[in-house]
């Protein structure tokens, strides 16, 4: 059976998703910002921004590239998924 808590319940997981996508989007805006800014200004970009830059290199340069493939084809899978379930 289920209840008014049921109902509520999944509007309060509805809402916390609906707020935890959007603070990933928001890191990830902030993340090509501050890449933007890098490739703008080059190394006279301030210590915060040649750190993070230098943070996605290296993570850029360990990921080996048929990782990078497989993450993309699932991606593509997964975005692929949601547009037909629309």
């Amino acid at each position: 059976m289920r209840g008014d808590g049921w109902g509520a319940m999944m509007d309060f997981l509805v809402k916390a998703r609906n707020y935890l996508w959007l603070l990933v989007e928001l890191a990830f805006v902030s993340l090509l910002a501050i890449i933007l800014i890098y490739l703008i200004l080059g190394q006279n970009s301030g210590t915060f921004v040649l750190s993070v830059a230098d943070n996605v290199t290296k993570f850029a340069n360990a990921m080996p590239t048929a990782s990078l493939i497989g993450l993309a084809v699932l991606l593509a899978l997964i975005v692929l998924a949601a547009k037909r379930l629309k």
